[in-house]
């Protein structure tokens, strides 16, 4: 039986293609956090996008 591929495999195989395989996470912009999707800006403590609804991967 097989078993599944491991996560850095399947991590390895996708950066070879070109895609990121890192967690999304806030921008930063001089003291604010800035959505990766939309590119609003919040105060240090958000959470989720208030603009567009994005939430960081944990």
């Amino acid at each position: 039986m097989a078993s599944a591929p491991s996560d850095d495999l399947f991590d390895q195989f996708l950066a070879d293609r070109g895609h990121e395989t890192e967690p999304a996470r806030w921008d930063r912009s001089y003291n604010k956090l800035q959505c990766p999707d939309c590119g609003a800006l919040h105060d240090m403590g958000a959470a989720t996008c208030s603009v567009c609804g994005w939430v960081p991967e944990a």
